[in-house]
């Protein structure tokens, strides 16, 4: 039978062994907090506000630009924050202070497809203070798989019915129906094709051979030669041209051209604002009342003598409409013609020369 002292030690000893155990795992619980400061690290709260809580839930991760520094303690719904009225209260280490600002801005995201949900803090343009204790930080809504589902639910559609439009398609060309199914389907259709495939390869064996005008073209070196001998012509023409050779060198590059030029268009204005002041002929043509009035009597004399004449009045008038005045006219002239045609065949019979003597 064990001595009361041998039991006292060896009841010391299970307490020893309890109280190691006990402070290794306060140990173990220190290290595995040292991720957000440790224990006894000094802690900073901020919140911020979601129209959607998004799937978050007490003592998710809260990142800063994907590095864990904290993590939600709270989430509740403030009615009279609507539209955002979803509050997520995060806890976060105190050492990550110099990289958070007041403008920092807060959003929901995914780890993964079916990953929790944490708030990431996003601070890359962020330029203001640090945040105190309990600080507000502006949220974003960051797209969420559901969100994404439901923006493509309506390409999604369109997808499915374009398929099924292209099954009934396909079942309409397999059936030989329509002209396109009819082409598919015939073998006369194939045939020819076939055909026009051989007389192809025909036509580019009879290229490549140097047979006819194209293969002369594509094979023979004399067409390259026209052609290079043409662009080394083009290119002296252009070169003197550059130089100022000839009538087209001279137009580039001589300035008397452009002297010339400058020089009529300057006098030409000049003339325009003579003719617009009034001076000279053409501007008194173009600026006198007076003389506008005489011009326009003038035209108006001139019109009636030709409605005159046209109407066959006066001796003009009957020269041009009066047929008879035209036939006697021309008979006179015939009368004149035979009569001095016969003068000059005797014309002692027309004219006697006497001579008296005083």
């Amino acid at each position: 039978m064990p001595s009361r002292k041998e039991i006292q030690w060896s009841q010391l000893r299970v307490g020893a062994l309890v109280l190691a155990a006990l402070a290794v795992l306060v140990l173990v619980i220190l290290l595995m907090s040292s991720a957000s400061g440790g224990l006894f690290a000094h802690k900073l709260t901020l919140r911020t506000y979601f129209n959607n809580a998004g799937g978050l839930k007490s003592g998710a991760p809260v990142t800063l630009e994907g590095v864990t520094i904290g993590n939600i303690t709270k989430i509740r719904v403030v009615p009279e924050r609507s539209p955002t009225p979803v509050e997520v209260s995060m806890r976060v280490g105190g050492e990550y202070i110099h990289f958070l600002h007041s403008d920092s801005t807060t959003s929901i995201v995914q780890a993964g497809v079916l990953g929790d949900s944490f708030v990431d803090i996003t601070s890359a343009h962020a330029t203001g203070p640090a945040p105190a204790n309990n600080t507000e930080l502006r949220s974003t809504e960051a797209p969420s798989l559901q969100g994404v589902i439901s923006a493509s639910q309506d390409s999604i559609d369109q997808i499915t019915k374009l398929m099924k439009n292209a099954n009934i398609l396909m079942d309409t060309l397999n059936s030989k129906r329509g002209t396109i199914g009819g082409f598919i389907n015939d073998p006369a259709f194939y045939a020819k094709l076939n055909h026009i495939a051989d007389n192809l390869d025909k036509l580019t064996g009879a290229i490549n051979n140097g047979q006819g005008t194209l293969g002369k073209l594509v094979n023979d070196d004399t067409l390259y030669t026209h052609v290079d001998s043409v662009v080394g012509r083009f290119d002296n023409i252009a070169q003197g041209i550059q130089n100022g050779q000839g009538t087209a060198g001279k137009l580039v590059k001589d300035d008397t051209l452009y002297n010339n030029l400058n020089s009529t268009v300057a006098n030409a204005n000049q003339l325009l604002a003579d003719v617009n002041s009034g001076k000279g002929s053409i501007g008194k043509l173009a600026k006198d009342p007076e003389f506008a009035k005489k011009l326009d009597d003038a035209v108006t004399r001139l019109d009636s003598l030709l409605t005159g004449i046209d109407e066959g009045k006066g001796t003009i008038g009957q020269l041009m409409q009066n047929r008879s005045v035209y036939d006697h006219t021309d008979q006179t002239m015939d009368q004149a013609k035979q009569l001095l045609q016969a003068i000059r065949q005797d014309p002692k019979k027309y004219f006697v020369i006497r001579l008296k003597l005083f």
